[in-house]
């Protein structure tokens, strides 16, 4: 067991240590119904205009708006129907003056016409419209290009694409698609003291429930966890495990960073040629936090009590997986609340408390959910933020303005 460590460092440091490692996965070939998530590899550029041609907006009469002009409800314009068109129908030409074709929404406009009037301003009798309103020239018309013009750039590499980017795709006529490969995570779990869900209960053991948030943290951030088991307090046995888990992008292994006696996972990582670059982060919950790397492939030592293995995830972790993909945007958003209740904390470590925010008359507000310590789980599954508070504050009062980071929402 190493009894060397390096001093612990900021989270912000950690951040920029942590995403000038990594490098972007290759992309690969998607069909578009299996790219909903993914990180888009390439820029998009329009192969064509959509929508393709001009269009009505609405159903009504396709119309010259010089046959309408000083039309109303007393005065209205008389024209004769020359025919109907709807979308996807036949094409319809509007050759003679004082006249009209009845048109449907998305129906191309007819050559001729200019304008469409609103069905609701208008009333067909004998093969004529009366118009009453005088609608000015170009009213209710869709452009070809307006949505999306011919060689544009249209999505930009790194984008997530989620269900309106599908339909943007789906819409250039994209049946497939470039998206980065998405990283594959080893997840292993240290200590004696850990046993799996179904094993029989014992005096002195707790149940794997870091496996279980690590595993679907990762799913939810777009890799694909492969769970590796539990590693005995050997160091031979950490080593083996983790020799195994080097062929992945990103390894994550909960427990046994500290400095305490059976804690193997730095030495094991040094005896199979892992550089260790990060020990420990001035951070509350997850002090104990490892990050190293051989060749391509990523390490994270995440502290063993769940709460600081998840926190520790949602900062470290989750952004260099996305960077791995090439995401552009990697943050969960921050936005600042009323605190309604008093915290104290030790200056010298930023504190990320779990919390609860609501929204009132326009503001967010929130409050803690309740004890704080790094094993108690169910104090992170009521939170729906975090509340950051930094590594100088003492105290932190009640009505001030805190920043939270909302810890169930996705990138903005």
């Amino acid at each position: 067991m190493s009894t060397n460590s390096r001093p612990s460092i900021s989270v912000e440091d950690a951040i920029d240590i942590i995403i000038r490692s990594t490098a972007h996965l290759e992309p690969e070939t998607v069909s578009l119904v299996d790219a909903g998530g993914r990180i888009l590899a390439e820029d998009i550029v329009a192969g064509a205009d959509i929508p393709a041609f001009d269009n009505s907006a609405m159903d009504g009469y396709a119309v010259r708006a010089a046959d309408i002009t000083g039309a109303t409800r007393d005065r209205p314009a008389r024209l004769a129907v020359r025919g109907e068109v709807r979308a996807g129908g036949d094409l319809l030409r509007l050759d003679d003056p004082e006249s009209a074709v009845r048109i449907m929404t998305g129906a191309p406009i007819p050559p001729g016409a200019d304008t469409v009037v609103m069905v609701e301003d208008t009333a067909e009798t004998d093969g004529a419209v009366s118009i009453y309103d005088a609608v000015p020239m170009g009213s209710n018309i869709r452009r070809a290009g307006e949505d999306i013009p011919r060689g544009a750039v249209t999505l930009t590499a790194g984008e997530r694409l989620r269900a309106s980017e599908i339909g943007v795709l789906a819409s250039l006529n994209a049946s497939t698609v470039r998206v980065a490969r998405r990283p594959r995570v080893a997840i292993i779990s240290t200590g004696d003291e850990v046993i799996e869900v179904g094993a029989p209960a014992r005096d002195g053991v707790v149940r794997n429930s870091n496996a279980y948030i690590l595993r679907e943290e990762v799913r939810r951030t777009g890799g694909e966890p492969t769970y590796l088991g539990i590693a005995p307090d050997t160091l031979e046995a950490t080593r083996d495990l983790l020799a195994r888990a080097s062929e992945h992008d990103v390894i994550i292994t909960s427990g046994g960073v500290s400095m305490g006696r059976y804690d193997f996972v730095r030495d094991a990582l040094a005896s199979i040629g892992f550089d260790i670059s990060i020990e420990s982060i001035l951070m509350k919950p997850g002090k104990p936090c490892v990050f190293g790397r051989r060749d391509s492939t990523l390490f994270f030592g995440l502290p063993g009590n769940p709460v600081s293995t998840q926190v520790a995830f949602l900062q470290f972790v989750r952004p260099a997986l996305l960077a791995l993909m090439g995401a552009r945007k990697r943050d969960k958003p921050l936005v600042r609340a009323i605190l309604e209740e008093p915290i104290d904390k030790k200056p010298g470590r930023v504190h990320f408390i779990r919390g609860v925010f609501t929204i009132e008359n326009g503001e967010f507000r929130v409050r803690t959910t309740g004890p704080q310590g790094s094993g108690i789980l169910r104090s992170m599954s009521r939170a729906n933020c975090l509340i950051i508070l930094p590594a100088d504050m003492r105290r932190a009062e009640r009505g001030d303005r805190v920043t939270i980071q909302l810890i169930d929402h996705d990138e903005v």
